[in-house]
């Protein structure tokens, strides 16, 4: 028969025992909850979708939603023009970020039925603003597009995407520059470019949209743009990039640089300021007011090769992104 402390010892044993098995049933439970502070999100937050179209690299947070978002894009898919009202408070919405006013922009820009979101994007960690209309999802979306800005970085430049789908894979050119280049506004046409009637969803050749509207209102402040669209192979037979200043000669500078970049990775680029090269966005309405407001503006076409191919698309957005680093916001 055990005497009393031989008792007390057992007992102790046994407490000591069940207490090291909770710690570790709980501390597995915390392991597989998904719950701790390094993976929560904060309020008002969401993450760029994880899953990937073939071809494309996993954790690209921002390049992955951006895709999706313009994967229905189609010339049947319709598209509502904007009123006057409507653009000017989608773009004065986007200045009002700009200026770190969140909750007047989002106050403002829920008038016309758009929200601002944060995406981070996986596999840099970058956090952006989302200006996104509400009514995407719906049987019958206007088409009035989207912006991104660099929550981390003070906003210098813009890249903008005017005919998603169209030119194929632009679209994807214009995120991972955002994701390689610090400080930018990434600004997307939300309709293929004939999905209206006649050329009204045509945002590079018209002054009401709302993507005008808001490259109108980077231009005011000062911002400088590339515009990147996508050529056939037989546009420019003899180059895989047209690049050009536009109307302008503000972004010669810049221009010579982007194309000797270029041609230092291999690719052949018909300079539009130098010769007579087709495609060179003389009538784009987007680099007629960059020219109008002394602001430097580029427009470049990029051969199906490079856009096709994702180690020729790494090549062509690495160009683009030392050309980044060189642009200031004019005052």
């Amino acid at each position: 028969m055990m005497n009393s402390r031989t008792r007390s010892v057992a007992v102790a044993k046994k407490l000591g025992v069940v207490a090291v098995v909770t710690a570790c049933v709980l501390t597995l439970a915390q392991c597989g909850s998904g719950s701790s502070g390094k993976d929560e999100k904060p309020s008002g937050e969401r993450r760029g979708p994880s899953s990937t179209a073939p071809g494309d690299r996993v954790g690209d947070g921002l390049e992955q939603t951006v895709i999706d978002y313009t994967a229905a894009f189609g010339e049947d898919t319709g598209y509502r023009p904007p009123s006057r009202t409507d653009r000017r408070t989608v773009a004065e919405g986007v200045e009002l970020l700009l200026d770190g006013r969140r909750k007047e922009a989002e106050h403002r820009l829920s008038d016309v039925d758009f929200a601002v979101r944060t995406v981070t994007d996986e596999a840099t960690g970058r956090r952006y603003a989302e200006i996104a209309d509400r009514s995407e999802g719906g049987a019958a979306p206007r088409g009035w597009g989207r912006v991104y800005l660099d929550l981390g970085s003070p906003v210098r430049w813009s890249v903008q995407i005017p005919h998603p789908v169209a030119d194929r894979y632009t679209e994807r050119l214009g995120a991972e520059l955002m994701t390689r280049a610090p400080g930018g506004v990434l600004v997307i046409a939300g309709a293929h470019r004939k999905a209206g009637r006649g050329d009204e969803a045509d945002v590079a050749h018209r002054r009401d949209t709302v993507f005008h509207a808001v490259c109108d209102a980077l231009v005011r402040r000062g911002l400088p743009g590339v515009q990147l669209h996508g050529m056939a192979d037989d546009s420019a037979p003899d180059h895989d990039v047209v690049a050009s200043t536009g109307k302008g000669r503000e972004a010669l500078t810049e221009g010579r640089a982007l194309a000797d970049a270029l041609r230092e990775r291999g690719y052949d680029v018909c300079r539009a300021w130098a010769r007579d090269c087709p495609l060179a966005g003389r009538t784009n309405v987007q680099g007629r007011t960059a020219t109008a407001h002394d602001v430097p503006f580029l427009h470049v076409e990029f051969g199906p090769k490079i856009r096709e191919d994702r180690e020729h698309a790494r090549e062509a957005v690495g160009a683009l992104a030392d050309l980044t680093r060189t642009w200031r916001r004019r005052s």
